[in-house]
């Protein structure tokens, strides 16, 4: 099969590139839009999910988002189908789930634990120590958008898609002779969902629009323009609901006529129609559920009283400014004309390079669309849930899920997306503090291995999974890498208590194992794998002494950093220093746990490989630093085998380029892109569907193309051999770079670096290099190692590096 390169990125983005050029930043990107400017690109080049049907299920309609609303697009011919979320109609509301029974029985189940009746101990966690409710509470969906169209006669010309780069679902088909278009985007410089439909024949649109939902609600027509829905969140696990939604629907049409009654809009022989959509809850926060829901669904649907173009420019530019900051490259072959569902069903035959460029940049996507500054943070489905009761009640699950969903926020430059982790740490910080209180007699705060809207931090669900008082702590670890990315010292001061309370909970909550003599968390597991049958319950396991490394490393360099004076120093640094150390067992694996008993453990393919944190996220293994850890590393990944869930699968994409092999990386992407973990919509299957495998995998191919874990930034340190040629823009490494890159023949040609601050940057590359500043001579550098240089930048040069 033919394949046709670089039709991706601009040809201006191209040529710059070519040349060792800037190329032109987001903000430079065009003011107005016009859909002659989407449909620039080749066709099979566009970064679109298309279709030749409507959607006949959930999984094979088009997410559109603006980090608080989201819609699932059907694209249906006689009637179409908006499904509704806002991200904060959840269950129930306000609690407290600390125990009070959790800290008089903490002694005996640590001396069970330490005695080896670890059996014993969990039942003890169980019957006394784990939070109130044992459960916690679900995000639940607002409802439905119906839309019904009268008309007879073929439908031919169907087409449906989501074009990545406008964030703008489209339908267009003929029907009797008339041509038919629908656009839907969810607008965040607006704070609505916009949908226009137009048709090529004067008086030929009309449509009845109504509300429809699980939940208990009422319907009404406020105006003769508007149709609403009111409702509250469920009642679950023994707390009242207390958030109260109102959704509205208003149409503006050009010609014809609109009337409101009952709840239904009804739209008669119009030439064109905008219907606008908007959502609001009375949650404030995680403590207060008593806000206007009514006010807040009608402010923005009010001040979106503006011509569609307008509307549509606005959005269009907001998330451009967001999207285009990364384009990616890989070629273009015959197979990227196909509709998207059936090339995943392909994929694993075909060469379609262009497919993984497209479920990468859909990643971004998601990120941009369900994770704004001020929004909650993407939870286990994003914002784009149907049900009630979904799985995993489509919570926070902070033992991989939550962290999973924000790895390529640093790497593909969408760092404000970031932001409602921050948040969500602010949070917990305060949540959680009774917690530490209440179970552990600890100062500081502690989350465990859930958390929902109301911030819930005690074990919950049952021992064998919830007994993990690291949840909170690795999520604290974001603060101190955020500042690795961007050297934003504001930033970190200003989140440096958080980052305090956790630290200062685990100098508490820390006890010394009588076998040992090292320092360790008791009770804990490690993530929902048992190490006999039925049994999680442990002391110290391999993830919780990496993850608390992260912690104090974090906070010593942070204090460092911002010249802070801690009372706590001294004793971080002797805490750090009673942690257990990595094992290598007797088979030559990692060890999971203190104990070697990785090859007796009953699921000896289990999904979670989460003693692998020091390898990926973390830098404590790596190829060059610890090469016997990072053989052991590798013996894990082999015994563990490449099966797993679709989250599973991305992770261990991260893992194999971590390793440098590109190869069984890109294999394990190739496992994920199938119809068996990929949805026809994308969306990740665990089965179901669940978000973070989209979002692994983008980190991971981000992981193929640049690295900087380890404090020098490696270029193409995993390509896989599979995609020989390609360019990417706009990534970001540690050390505040952005990061340019180009290749051919798996072999690097020329790269750019640009310093966001000044300071020292140590660069790998297969062969070695030379580096000129942006329009000077060679760069004076330093080199070490044959294929690796030093230099200094300054903030605001380009460097630009080519093969010597």
């Amino acid at each position: 099969m033919e394949r046709r390169d670089f039709l991706v990125t601009s040809a201006a983005t191209s040529a710059a590139l070519a040349v060792g050029v800037p190329a032109a930043p987001a903000a430079a990107a065009p003011q107005t839009t016009t859909e002659a400017d989407d449909a620039a690109a080749p066709d099979a080049a566009r970064l679109a999910l298309w279709y030749d049907r409507p959607a006949g299920q959930w999984l094979e309609a088009l997410p559109l988002g603006n980090g608080r609303l989201g819609a699932m697009v059907f694209g249906g011919v006689d009637a179409d189908r908006l499904q509704l979320n806002e991200d904060t109609l959840w269950a129930g509301g306000p609690y407290e789930p600390a125990n009070p029974q959790g800290l008089a029985n903490l002694p005996e189940i640590r001396r069970r634990i330490f005695a080896g009746q670890w059996g014993s101990a969990q039942d003890l966690i169980n019957s006394t120590f784990l939070g109130n409710p044992v459960g916690e509470l679900m995000y639940q969906t607002v409802g439905d958008l119906r839309l019904t169209f009268p008309g007879t006669g073929d439908v031919g010309s169907y087409r449906r898609e989501l074009d990545l780069d406008t964030a703008v679902a489209t339908t267009t088909y003929t029907r009797g002779g008339v041509a038919h278009r629908r656009e839907a985007f969810a607008s965040h410089a607006d704070q609505v969902i916009v949908v226009r439909l137009t048709a090529d024949t004067p008086g030929a649109l009309s449509l009845t629009a109504a509300f429809d939902s699980p939940q208990q609600t009422q319907k009404s027509s406020p105006d003769r323009i508007t149709a609403a829905l009111e409702g509250t969140g469920q009642s679950r696990e023994g707390v009242t609901g207390r958030v109260r939604f109102r959704a509205l629907v208003r149409a503006r049409a050009e010609g014809g006529t609109v009337s409101s009654e009952n709840g239904t809009l009804t739209v008669t022989a119009a030439d064109a129609v905008t219907l606008l959509v908007s959502v609001g809850t009375s949650y404030n926060d995680y403590r207060d559920a008593s806000g206007d829901h009514r006010a807040r669904a009608e402010r923005p649907l009010n001040a979106a009283d503006t011509p569609y173009g307008q509307l549509r420019a606005r959005h269009v530019r907001d998330h451009r400014a967001l999207f285009r900051r990364v384009a990616l490259d890989l070629g273009v072959t015959e197979a990227a004309t196909a509709p998207t569902d059936q090339r995943v069903a392909a994929f694993a035959q075909s060469d379609d390079p262009h497919l993984v460029a497209l479920h990468y940049q859909f990643g971004r996507y998601l990120l941009i669309a369900s994770s704004r500054p001020g929004t909650q943070p993407a939870n286990l489905q994003g914002i784009w849930n149907d049900q009630l009761s979904p799985p995993w009640d489509s919570k926070y699950t902070i033992n991989i899920n939550t962290e999973m969903n924000y790895w390529p926020a640093a790497t593909t430059n969408l760092l404000e997306c970031w932001e409602p982790i921050f948040a969500l740490l602010d949070d917990l910080a305060q949540a959680g503090q009774k917690t530490a209180r209440v179970h552990y007699g600890a100062n500081g705060w502690v989350a465990h291995h859930n958390t929902d809207a109301w911030r819930g931090t005690a074990p919950v669900d049952g021992a064998f999974w919830g007994m993990w008082p690291t949840g909170g702590a690795w999520l604290a670890t974001s603060v101190w890498e955020h500042y690795r990315f961007t050297g934003d010292r504001e930033a970190l001061r200003r989140r440096l208590p958080v980052v305090e309370g956790a630290v200062r909970f685990f100098l508490d909550a820390l006890v010394t194992d009588p076998g040992t003599g090292h320092l360790v968390t008791c009770p804990s597991v490690s993530p929902e794998n048992a190490h006999h049958a039925g049994v999680s319950a442990c002391a110290g396991p391999t993830m919780d002494n990496q993850i608390l490394r992260d912690l104090f490393d974090g906070y010593l360099a942070a204090c460092d950093a911002l010249g802070v004076s801690s009372p706590y120093v001294a004793q971080v640094h002797q805490a750090r220093a009673q942690l257990p150390p990595m094992k290598i067992g007797a088979l030559g694996q990692l060890q999971e746990w203190q104990q070697d008993w990785d090859a007796g453990a009953p699921e000896q393919q289990h999904r979670h490989v989460s003693h692998l944190y020091g390898l990926h996220p973390s830098n404590q293994i790596s190829k060059r630093g610890t090469p016997e850890l990072f053989r052991a590393a590798l013996k894990t990944l082999e015994m563990r085998g490449d099966a797993g869930t679709g989250w599973s699968l991305a992770w261990k994409i991260n893992f194999w380029a971590r390793a440098e092999d590109g190869s069984r990386s890109y294999k394990l992407l190739t496992d994920l892109l199938t119809p068996d973990r990929t949805a026809p919509n994308l969306f990740d299957l665990h089965p179901p569907f669940q978000i973070d495998g989209n979002f692994g995998a983008t980190a991971g191919v981000t992981e193929w193309l640049v690295q900087s874990h380890t404090d020098e930034v490696h270029l193409l340190p995993a390509l896989p051999p599979q995609l020989p040629q390609g360019q990417v823009t706009g990534l970001l490494a540690r050390g505040a770079l952005t990061v340019d890159v180009s290749w051919s023949d798996g072999a690097l040609t020329h790269a750019r670096l640009t310093a966001r601050r000044t300071g020292a940057v140590r660069l790998r590359t297969a062969a070695p290099v030379a580096v000129h500043a942006q329009g000077g001579p060679r760069t004076h550098v330093k080199r070490p190692e044959n294929t690796v240089v030093a230099f200094d930048a300054r903030t605001g040069e380009t460097y630009v590096i080519t093969p010597l």
